[in-house]
């Protein structure tokens, strides 16, 4: 996720869409293309990959390596040049360049050429993500939190529309026919979003002199003396070991959790489970959110984690189609809502540079977590599984060091004197949770 993604900020009206639904709805068009079809489509075809194309079990977790490598180098790109989350143009490309990708995953055999279209696929649907987010969140600052929720909800939406897609073709059709029709379904979503407004520039309303006065003035804690800052480095250390584990444990199951399924249960099971992960991950920003009102970050994300391993394990400890039901809705609702709310509580430690750092830490966790299991899938996919739930279950171990003496309630440090903060009311960047 991008820096700007949990930047709150209670200004910023001006320009603010009439029908803020509006800009939902083409928000979560482009969500959905760049990472529910862009990125996840490739799970439910894997198995119809192995069938079909002849793609061994390690090629297959080679190629998912490639996408989150271009995923980390996209992210990478909106972190560094700020610039790009306000270019529609860079949001139009990135979408020609995934649905272009898509298409021609098809046309050819060769696994070098596979991996060369996944690696532009994964940097276009980071560069999709970035731009969508910061436009999400600067023209909904002035409406209520719930939206982005419910935006963020698309990525959910792409999962289950595709996966539905890839399951209704798979008793008429081969792979390359799910690829195609993957991306004509990404082609959909990008002209449904197509007119998405980019985060505006920003503006300056004060002369130059005027700036430096008030900067001489009123100063944080991070701009003068590091001293005199709250001391937040050991909890966002617990955060960030906690987070990257997550991203190692996640895309284990997010990428394998179908072929897992589908080898234990042949037939439709797979695929109708991977439906049901999109169907849960749609609310599930929003869930999350409404949750914090009652308790602490730390608390939902380990929370969060702990019921996540339960779901990645499931399929690998009891099987069956009751199991995989279950796994699919456990996964679905709490992958997405780890995300939100483990980015918002590095905000919160006001940590220099957080989000980029927990953003970099999950996506080298996502890019370690396919080649660390490929030893594993020879003897089949469930002992990657069980793997992937320990180590969300560490992540979550370290979720609960975090929660030992958390500052819920920061210091400000002025040139005067520091006063203590309370909890800011609900804003649409923390997507609906306290500090």
């Amino acid at each position: 996720m991008s820096v700007r993604a949990l930047r709150a900020s209670p200004a910023g009206g001006a320009g603010a869409p009439h029908s803020p639904w509006c800009h939902v709805a083409q928000a979560a068009a482009a969500l959905a293309a760049g990472m529910g079809v862009g990125r996840f489509v490739y799970t439910p075809i894997l198995p119809l990959m192995h069938a079909g194309a002849g793609l061994s079990a390690g090629a297959g977790a080679n190629l998912a390596t490639a996408n989150y490598i271009g995923y980390l180098l996209g992210a990478l790109v909106g972190i560094l040049a700020p610039a790009v989350v306000r270019s529609r143009a860079l949001l139009r490309i990135s979408l020609v360049v995934l649905t272009g990708t898509l298409a021609a995953m098809p046309a050819t055999h060769d696994t070098a050429v596979w991996f060369a279209l996944r690696l532009p696929a994964g940097v276009a649907s980071a560069l999709i993500f970035v731009i969508a987010v910061s436009s999400l969140l600067s023209h909904l600052r002035e409406y209520p939190a719930h939206l982005p929720g419910w935006a963020f909800g698309g990525v959910g939406a792409g999962i289950a529309l595709s996966g539905l897609l890839v399951l209704l073709l798979r008793p008429v059709a081969d792979w390359r026919a799910a690829w195609w029709a993957s991306a004509a379904l990404a082609a959909v979503l990008a002209v449904a979003s197509w007119n998405l407004r980019p985060e505006a520039p920003p503006t300056t309303t004060r002369a130059p002199q005027a700036a430096q006065a008030t900067e001489a003035t009123t100063v944080t804690a991070a701009t003068v003396d590091d001293s005199l800052g709250p001391r937040t480095h050991r909890w966002f250390t617990a955060l960030f070991a906690s987070y990257t584990l997550e991203g190692i444990g996640y895309i284990i199951a997010g990428t394998f959790l179908v072929a897992a399924i589908e080898q234990s249960s042949p037939g439709p099971l797979g695929g109708g489970a991977w439906v049901l992960v999109g169907l849960a991950a749609v609310p599930s920003s929003a869930l999350w959110a409404r949750l914090g009102r009652r308790w602490s970050r730390p608390d939902l994300l380990l929370a969060a984690l702990v019921v996540q391993a339960v779901g990645i394990a499931l399929p690998a400890l009891i099987g069956g189609a009751p199991a995989a039901l279950v796994s699919a809705v456990l996964f679905g609702a709490t992958f997405i809502g780890v995300s939100t709310l483990a980015l918002a509580t590095g905000a919160h430690l006001e940590f220099p540079r957080s989000v980029a750092l927990l953003t970099a830490g999950y996506s080298v966790g996502q890019i370690l977590g396919p080649p660390a299991v490929a030893p594993l899938l020879h003897h089949g996919y469930q002992q990657a599984l069980v793997l992937a739930a320990s180590v969300v279950l560490v992540a979550a171990a370290a979720a609960a060091v975090l929660r030992i003496g958390f500052p819920h309630h920061m210091v400000v440090v002025r040139a005067t004197a520091p006063v203590r903060q309370p909890a800011p009311t609900e804003s649409a960047a923390d997507a609906g949770s306290h500090r």
